[in-house]
């Protein structure tokens, strides 16, 4: 296979991109390495766009960005300081950064687009399939979570002309929002992990959810790869709704990629059988948690169907090195940490639950919040509450709605305090947490207990110099 090297994204190619949509443009020719939004991370060839935002307008940081070494900028208005760049001024700089990133990523002939979606797991999956494919591909993935209308025109912008693939994540809050991220990406193989009541106060309903992330996979071509998770009843009726090939993955017996015989090692990863077409191989996963399973999977159906060796595929699986969102880290010599502060829903609590319930020692848990869950929010808090009494030997709440967790899990034996604070939490954690504990911090990210741990950590690390 050859590559456009020449294919370079310079004010030439902008320009001709926005034809239809610029007023003006003023400054010299540049090249450009990337597209960028926020000043504070303007480094020498990007492309600074200036957006409105909820608390700031863009265009009132392009003079700093321009000064931090950006080199270009989209604009809605001429802005004083941006002289030394090449400028180009639109009516809607959103708008102009979609239709840029979209013909950027049509003119890479050679990119295949690996899309994924689901209410959990996205990033992680994307991680994951992006270092299978590795062995075979050159492949770009973006580490951070740009999945939306602002997110994904960005990391098409970083792809180069070299790249074979492009694994990247496609989000959504209601109907429609995929469908538009794939008039861009034109995804060839679509992955769908799950549907559960994640965004409820935008989306409606579940069968809204359920129809959304269906968009991905009816917009792939019919030389594509639709993979479906079979374990999850909405996902796998998703099949007939897509001109590409169907592969599924989980761990029934049905699933033409499928994983059994899972054994835990608790913060050490886990092992599993890995059955396809008949021939079956041990895989041990270095990632902390089964829950990975389904993630882990949907990784190696990717690779499959790209035809990567399956001997390669197993291999890189042994090897894998991702930053997850619940990192398991020692709090002390003896206590373990798990720390899952980025957000939190049904799906996401069920999942650190279970690896809390691979750890050896006392359970300790401070769960706060569930938000936008809509009309399911009650039932959902009352059956994580229900889950937590069967896990948890000590639970800690946070929030009116953590409160639930609490009330429900004391109804059924366990031992339970209600803080008002977070700095309450944080006291109380360090008077109650024993050596042998394992300890799960998560809520929804409104609440930010990442304070809680940062805060926790510096006492424990206050308390053991004091004791040296």
């Amino acid at each position: 296979m050859t590559f456009d090297s020449v294919l370079t994204l310079d004010s030439a190619f902008v320009a001709g991109a926005l034809a239809s949509l610029m007023r003006g443009r003023g400054g010299t020719d540049r090249p450009f390495t990337r597209a960028i939004i926020d000043s504070r991370i303007s480094q020498s060839g990007d492309l600074f766009v200036a957006l409105p935002g909820e608390h700031t307008d863009g265009h009132d940081h392009a003079a700093a960005a321009i000064t931090a070494g950006a080199t270009g900028c989209l604009l809605a208005r001429i802005v004083d300081g941006t002289e030394a760049a090449s400028r180009f001024y639109v009516d809607d700089p959103l708008a102009a950064l979609q239709t840029l990133g979209a013909a950027w990523r049509a003119a890479l002939p050679n990119l295949e687009v690996v899309a994924v979606t689901g209410n959990v797991g996205k990033t992680t999956t994307k991680l994951i399939a992006a270092q299978l494919l590795a062995p075979r591909y050159r492949v770009e993935v973006n580490p951070l979570n740009y999945n939306n209308e602002i997110g994904v025109p960005l990391c098409l912008l970083e792809l180069r002309g070299d790249i074979e693939r492009a694994v990247i994540e496609h989000g959504m809050y209601t109907t429609g929002e995929i469908t538009l991220l794939t008039t861009w990406t034109r995804p060839r193989t679509g992955i769908v992990l799950n549907v559960g009541p994640v965004h409820l106060e935008r989306a409606g309903s579940l069968k809204a959810i359920a129809l959304a992330k269906r968009e991905l996979i009816e917009a792939l071509p019919a030389d594509g790869h639709a993979l479906l998770n079979i374990d999850d009843p909405i996902v796998a009726a998703m099949a007939p709704h897509t001109p590409a090939t169907v592969t599924t993955f989980g761990t029934a017996a049905a699933a033409q990629i499928r994983g059994h015989s899972v054994k835990s090692a608790g913060p050490e990863g886990f092992s599993f059988t890995l059955e396809i077409d008949g021939d079956q191989r041990q895989v041990q996963v270095p990632l902390p948690g089964v829950h990975l399973l389904s993630n882990v999977l949907a990784g190696i159906a990717a690779a499959v169907v790209d035809e990567v060796p399956l001997d390669q595929i197993a291999q890189a699986a042994e090897q894998l090195a991702i930053p997850l969102r619940l990192s398991v880290t020692a709090l002390t010599e003896k206590i373990t940490l798990l720390d899952d502060t980025y957000n939190s829903n049904p799906a996401s609590m069920h999942a650190a639950l279970d690896l809390l319930a691979q750890m050896p020692g006392r359970h300790v848990a401070l769960l706060g919040d569930m938000l936008e869950l809509g009309n399911e929010e009650t039932a959902a808090h009352e059956e994580i509450g229900q889950r937590v009494a069967s896990e948890v030997d000590l639970l800690l709440t946070i929030g009116s709605l953590g409160q639930r967790f609490g009330d429900i899990a004391n109804a059924a034996g366990v031992e339970t305090q209600h803080l008002e604070t977070k700095e309450h939490a944080t006291e109380a954690l360090a008077d109650r947490l024993e050596p042998g504990d394992a300890v799960l911090i998560k809520a929804s990210n409104a609440l930010h207990l990442e304070t809680v741990v940062s805060d926790l950590k510096a006492r424990m690390q206050t308390a053991a110099e004091e004791r040296s």
